[in-house]
This record gives C-alpha cells, sequence and structure tokens, in this order.
C-alpha cells in the first residue's frame, strides 16, 4: 500500500488573514526571570558505610547504632526536615569512626596478641 502522491497544483499558500487574538503590531516579547537560589547540598546518611559497619564490624553495638541513625536521617531528609537530617547523619557519622576507629584497635591488638603467642611458642620449642 502506497501513500498518496500530491501534485504540485494541489498545495494552497497560506492566507493573510489575521486571527482573534493575535497581536496586531509587532510582536511582543515577554522575559520571565527564574531565580534560583543556591541551596546547601542535601544532608549525607552516611547508610552504605553504616550497614558495613553492621555487618562486618559491630563492636559495642556501635554499628547498629550508625545504621539506626542513618535510617533516621534518611526517614528526616525525604520528610523535607533538613535540620534533623544533619543531625541524625552527623550522629551517624560519628559513630562509624568511633567504630571504624575501635575495629582498627582491635586488628592492631589481635595481631600483636597472636605474635607474641608465636613467639612463646617459638621460644618453648627451641628450649626443648
Amino acid at each position: 500500500m502506497e501513500p498518496p502522491t500530491y501534485h504540485q497544483s494541489e498545495l494552497v499558500p497560506m492566507k493573510e488573514s489575521r486571527h482573534e487574538g493575535q497581536p496586531a503590531g509587532p510582536a511582543v516579547v515577554q522575559y520571565t526571570t527564574v531565580r534560583v537560589d543556591h541551596t546547601e547540598p542535601l544532608p549525607r546518611d552516611h547508610i552504605i558505610w553504616s550497614l558495613c559497619c553492621l555487618l562486618y564490624a559491630n563492636p559495642l553495638c556501635l554499628g547498629l547504632a550508625a545504621f539506626c541513625f542513618s535510617i533516621k536521617a534518611r526517614d528526616r531528609k525525604m520528610a523535607g526536615d533538613l535540620e534533623g537530617a544533619r543531625k541524625h547523619g552527623s550522629t551517624a557519622l560519628c559513630l562509624n569512626i568511633f567504630t571504624l576507629i575501635l575495629v582498627v584497635i582491635m586488628i592492631i591488638l589481635f595481631f600483636i596478641y597472636f605474635r607474641s603467642i608465636l613467639f612463646y611458642l617459638h621460644l618453648i620449642l627451641i628450649n626443648l
């Protein structure tokens, strides 16, 4: 099925008539000014870091507390309470940092303890 073809003689030029509502003189240009406020960035909730602290390292249940504050920060942000979201996000950040410091200290102490056990075992085996 082919589309219909039109001949040159069937073309009708547009008529020069004015429609109602069209300005009679030259076109008037209206300008619209949009004011964009430079707002602060949205507060962060640190939920990924809190989830990692909860799953991989959770000394003294600090990872769980950080995860709870992250969820609260996300809920406040969705509700439009940016100040509350900032406060809960800051608390989650502090808990995550404290959890990370405790985990690093525990790992260092574990390696020191393991090294001392190996050292004492080595001394015992040499003296036999």
